[in-house]
């Protein structure tokens, strides 16, 4: 069955209280951080976060708050640019492959590869042909992590409504403390709304041996209860073997 975004809430239930989620929010943000460090010392697994979603839609403040406490010796964010020069000059997976996670590791990723059958699409950089082919290498590449890495993903997409963005982009002109978060291409890409929304549905249901978690973020204390929530979740369903000495 086909996913159609508009059939998923952006906002919290409505019966939430907003103080107790926020300190459930930072208890789970500490487990995490624990089992973060049982990954490590086992070294055998791993777990890929990935947060796509329109401008404003809360990918930073979610890997701030969710992963606050762990380690940043074993937990890794990057976030993804337009391409280099060097990284056009290659196939797109090229800057993607380098940057997964080892063994042991957390990374997350503030957009991804997925970059490249959005915003290239929308602007018709790339014709279908090519689409596919990406889409097609992508399901290979997520199923190359998991099967030969040991790799856990998460793909979360960042929910968030129209209007929402509106005022998250406005107060970045409004509020002088967030004026430095304010692009004009972010504006022009707005534009684009209902494009892009048609080629996430598209990316969500081709791109789903790995189910996408879609994540609702109109209101950020939900946000980052909600994605805490499914990473503990995920990680609470490992077994790490810690290595111990023969003593015999």
């Amino acid at each position: 069955m086909s996913i159609r975004l508009s059939d998923f809430p952006t906002l919290p239930p409505k019966d939430l209280n907003k103080k107790e989620v926020v300190e459930k929010t930072k208890e789970m943000a500490k487990k995490i951080a624990e089992l973060q460090y049982e990954m490590f010392k086992e070294s055998k697994k791993s777990l890929l976060v990935i947060f796509q979603g329109m401008d404003s839609s809360g990918k930073d403040g979610a890997t701030k708050n969710v992963f606050r406490y762990g380690s940043p010796s074993n937990i890794r964010a990057y976030s993804f640019k337009k391409p280099t020069d060097l990284e056009f000059a290659h196939d797109f997976l090229w800057r993607v492959h380098k940057l997964v996670p080892a063994q042991g590791e957390i990374v997350v990723f503030n957009r991804s590869h997925y970059e490249d059958i959005l915003i290239q699409r929308v602007h018709g950089w790339i014709d279908e042909k090519r689409v596919d082919a990406r889409i097609n290498a992508i399901n290979a590449f997520e199923k190359l992590l998991v099967e030969d890495n040991n790799t856990t993903i998460l793909k979360f997409y960042m929910h968030i409504s129209e209007e929402r963005q509106k005022e998250k982009l406005q107060e970045r002109i409004d509020v002088i403390e967030k004026n430095w978060k304010h692009n004009d291409g972010d504006w022009e890409e707005r534009k684009h709304w209902t494009k892009y929304m048609e080629c996430y549905e598209d990316a969500i249901n081709r791109c789903n041996a790995i189910p996408w978690i879609i994540a609702p973020v109109d209101k950020r204390w939900y946000r980052n209860y909600f994605v805490a929530q499914k990473v503990l979740e995920t990680l609470q369903s490992m077994t790490f073997d810690i290595p111990t000495l023969d003593r015999k």
